[in-house]
């Protein structure tokens, strides 16, 4: 339950979102409606953070650098640059150009040339003061945004940020009891623990009442126990719960927020936050950062102390107007003043609600509801065809009605096999027709079968050859179920994948490429288990035989074909958590359940535990006391894959995997800006994951995009539509009939 309602992505709008609308058709000022989840009203490029305000975001923007439909960078926007995709060349235009060189030093120089023809809304020139600005905001030592360009190797970074750092975490950090006021009052240090504890008795009830409302306790401490707090007292109140969770976190508010809202950010909850979230000199900080350097008015340069392939992800920042977020009094390059006080965003920040930008339409207003925009006549590809567009919050449950009823045009609903069957309904039988057409793009993500290497060990080597071939006896029973039961879940929507990685990535294995295969598909002796003439049936007996193979390597007993003893450190009974709210509703629950009966035939005990509370998982596979469970990954566009298998990641303790060859992979995978390269060092990893057997990829499904064929001029709408390149992106030739 965790974080579900919180969809942080990059800021750089580069991979614009999939969602918008529309209504009849009269005249050309009739409005194209979107239909949308509700927005938080944080419509600003520097701290949006749903997904549904970064898109509301986006239509005012422009990004310094975009990318293809594959997700690949565009490094030459001012001419165009020709990027081949599904048999057809298109065309990729933006605002700059970007030169990548590697000097001889380590230094890594990112020069960017922009356009002399970008204008902002209301006609103002976009410049290299406008980059600079933005790239400071984001540096800032007191931002708290979605973006981590700060943590970019950018050379003078450090020394800029060091020295300085917000009223709010200087005050966490001293503590209530604190008496040293050197840098505040005690005025202000009681007022902030008052706000403080009052926004945290409000997030923690709003936990509790969610928690209630879906069935998980009567009190603040059954529902916090639900929630993964256990140990309050039956009389504990919201402020007992978030004293609690604070002291969990070690007062890592920030991440606290993050991780644990059932709806409402802490700091929005929170009065006066804007008060504290000014900085402090508390040392000596740099007045620049000597890595980001203006050339001229047209030309700035980036200077990374390394290379890091990642780092051009985090170029792509969306380049706001200076003279709107900042003010153009405090701009002096040459005199280290970058259009606002360091350590003070408030100028910035009292511009969320209220876009403005370079983008394909500007934002009119928010109410009952509805965003209102309107073409931007200044646009660089052109002024938009269609004047108005809204973007309107819709129900889930209204999505699909809403565009075959008229009151929306375009939406993203959730797409099951109820859906289709609704839409062919419409369209009188089919799944595209005169009433709906439907896009589907592979979901920025995919989902897996895990195994915690802690756990699922023979003796106390976790990579040993024994533990893994305890794990690759598992891993073939699960694996040969996985065709019928994504079959049985999703039908056509979803495809079952054989790397653990989400088909979306460039870095993904291709089943045409040299050295693939079809996941745990061998056995022990690394001969082929199934042959193509096989029955489903015979492939379950093969891939039973070949786990009794894997087992009895692994050092366990095995007599008249079951298992009748294991090896120090394993067992003969491991459970497995999945998440499907005790109905068994999880894509992957019939894998389990067949792969359970399988087991047992052949002497293994795998328990099915379905849990009705999934933050119950999130906590066991904290402690490392989860042995097997099923869940989903979200992905990037970029296949960095230090986070979640690299000793030093921060996920990395779901798999515990630790491989010297793994981990030297992925840090010279990030160490090269070469996509080939890069793609061959990503398949060698997945091999060393497979071979680990610590992840079973099972599937990537779809999401879709509808539009009303009626009233949307389909031959106008963004053609091959993908996960990194949706319908937003050429939204200014959408036309309507």
């Amino acid at each position: 339950m965790r974080k579900k309602l919180l969809s942080v992505l990059l800021v750089a709008a580069m991979s614009v979102s999939l969602l918008a609308g529309c209504g009849a058709k009269e005249s050309n000022d009739t409005p194209l409606v979107v239909g949308y989840a509700p927005f938080s009203s944080k419509f600003s490029p520097f701290f949006s953070e749903t997904a549904y305000d970064q898109d509301a975001m986006a239509m005012t923007q422009v990004a310094l650098l975009g990318n293809d439909r594959q997700g690949a960078m565009i490094y030459n926007g001012i001419e165009g640059e020709k990027h081949s995709y599904n048999g057809t060349e298109y065309t990729y235009y933006g605002i700059s150009d970007c030169t990548v060189t590697e000097n001889a030093d380590g230094t890594v120089y990112y020069d960017f040339k922009l356009r002399d023809d970008v204008k902002f809304s209301d006609g103002e020139t976009l410049d290299a003061d406008d980059v600079i600005f933005n790239f400071y905001v984001l540096a800032d030592p007191t931002y708290d945004g979605s973006s981590s360009f700060y943590a970019q190797p950018v050379q003078g970074m450090e020394e800029y940020r060091s020295g300085m750092d917000t009223l709010f975490n200087l005050l966490v950090a001293a503590g209530e009891g604190n008496t040293d006021y050197t840098y505040w009052d005690e005025a202000t240090q009681t007022a902030f623990w008052a706000d403080l504890k009052q926004a945290g008795a409000k997030f923690a009830q709003e936990i509790v009442d969610y928690c209630i409302a879906a069935g998980y306790g009567d009190s603040v401490a059954t529902a916090a126990a639900a929630w993964a707090f256990d140990g309050l007292a039956a009389d504990a109140t919201a402020d007992d719960f978030f004293a609690m969770m604070c002291e969990a976190y070690g007062w890592d508010l920030a991440t606290l927020s993050s991780t644990e809202s059932a709806g409402s950010s802490l700091f929005d909850l929170m009065e006066g936050y804007d008060n504290y979230t000014k900085g402090i000199q508390t040392g000596e900080s740099a007045a620049s950062i000597t890595g980001i350097q203006k050339i001229d008015d047209q030309n700035v340069r980036i200077v990374m102390t390394e290379v890091d392939a990642t780092s051009i992800y985090q170029l792509a920042i969306t380049v706001a107007p200076m003279h709107y977020y900042g003010d153009e009094k405090l701009y002096d390059y040459d005199n280290n003043s970058f259009g606002f006080t360091k350590g003070d965003l408030s100028t910035v920040r009292s511009k969320t609600t209220q876009p403005m930008g370079a983008g394909p339409y500007k934002f009119i207003k928010f109410e009952n509801g509805v965003i209102n925009y309107e073409a931007n006549k200044n646009y660089y590809l052109g002024e938009p065809k269609t004047k108005y567009i809204n973007f309107l919050e819709t129900q889930e449950a209204d999505k699909l009605n809403g565009v075959i009823t008229g009151t929306v045009d375009i939406t993203d609903p959730s797409y099951n096999k109820d859906a289709v069957a609704a839409i062919q309904k419409a369209n009188g039988g089919e799944t595209n027709g005169n009433v709906i057409t439907v896009s589907t793009v592979d979901n920025l993500g995919y989902g897996y079968i895990g195994m915690c290497a802690e756990v699922m060990k023979v003796g106390d080597d976790k990579a040993s050859d024994a533990s893994k071939n305890l794990r690759k006896a598992f891993g073939t029973i699960f694996s040969v179920y996985r065709d019928v039961a994504i079959d049985s879940y999703y039908g056509e929507l979803a495809s079952v994948i054989n790397y653990p990685i989400s088909n979306t990535s460039w870095a993904a294995p291709q089943s045409t490429d040299d050295g693939y295969e079809i996941a745990f598909s061998k056995d022990v002796n690394g001969n082929p288990i199934y042959t193509s003439s096989m029955t489903a049936d015979e492939k379950y007996e093969a891939a039973k035989q070949a786990a009794l193979g894997f087992f009895e390597a692994a050092g366990y007993t095995v007599e008249n074909g079951k298992l009748t003893a294991a090896p120090e450190g394993a067992a003969l009974e491991y459970e497995l958590l999945i998440p499907g709210d005790g109905a068994g509703d999880h894509p992957s629950f019939m894998i389990c359940t067949l792969a359970s009966e399988a087991l047992a035939e052949i002497g293994m005990n795998l328990i099915v535990t379905d849990l009705t509370n999934s933050s119950d998982l999130w906590t066991a596979l904290s402690a490392q006391t989860c042995a097997i469970w099923c869940a989903a990954w979200g992905a990037t566009i970029d296949p960095d894959m230090f986070q979640i298998y690299h000793p030093e990641g921060g996920s990395n303790y779901q798999y515990a995997i630790n491989d010297d060859e793994l981990s030297q992979l992925i840090m010279d995978a990030r160490a090269t800006t070469d996509q080939t390269y890069r793609k061959a060092m990503y398949k060698a990893c997945l091999d060393i994951i497979i071979d680990w057997a610590v992840e079973i990829p099972v599937y990537q499904r779809q999401n879709a995009i509808i539009f009303s064929t009626e009233r949307v001029n389909m031959s106008t709408v963004t053609p091959d539509i993908t996960t990194f390149y949706g319908w937003m992106s050429e939204v200014q030739n959408i036309e309507l009939n």
